[in-house]
């Protein structure tokens, strides 16, 4: 009887292995770093210039709507929970906010920015679709913004990007 050897069986990986994996490092190297995985991306200095201005714009927009609320009080309840988002967005990357409306004789003069006009229209319906606007636009700059911004940030941005489309879509289709 002859003798015959076992099949060969390699020692170590094989080959797809191998290629598998080369490949999901790469992949997951792409996913956690920029081009130049340096000082770039997600410096700290980056992530603080990036939240501070997310903290900026929400404070912003929350100035907006109240203006808008103090021109239109009899839209108080329609817009109490937009305004309430707004401000935990601004406290979330950090910022500061007032804990509740301004009454609707309170003066708007001082809360004027510059993201945002300081004249609310005098309808109500034109007052809801600039609001829009100002959250349409501000939830396509922010998403923008996230892919220049490391893991958590990125992922804050993009849920308030989304809650600020889906305010959009609130004023507009709200009203019809």
């Amino acid at each position: 009887m002859p003798y015959s050897p076992p099949p060969r069986t390699p020692s170590g990986p094989r080959r797809r292995s191998l290629l598998a994996s080369a490949a999901g490092a790469a992949l997951l190297a792409g996913c956690s770093a920029g081009p130049d995985s340096g000082d770039s991306g997600g410096s700290p200095s980056v992530s603080a210039r990036a939240r501070a201005r997310a903290a900026r714009d929400s404070a912003a927009l929350l100035e907006r709507y109240d203006a808008v609320l103090a021109a239109h009080p009899a839209l108080t309840e329609r817009l109490r929970p937009l305004r309430a988002e707004v401000s935990a967005h601004a406290q979330a990357f950090g910022g500061t906010t007032a804990t509740k409306a301004p009454s609707p004789t309170a003066s708007t003069a001082s809360t004027a920015s510059t993201a945002f006009p300081s004249a609310v229209p005098t309808a109500e319906k034109d007052a809801l679709a600039d609001l829009a606007a100002a959250e349409r636009g501000l939830a396509d700059r922010r998403a923008k913004a996230l892919l220049d911004v490391p893991g958590e940030l990125a992922r804050l941005m993009a849920s308030v990007a989304a809650a600020g489309a889906a305010h959009a879509y609130l004023l507009t289709e709200g009203a019809k």
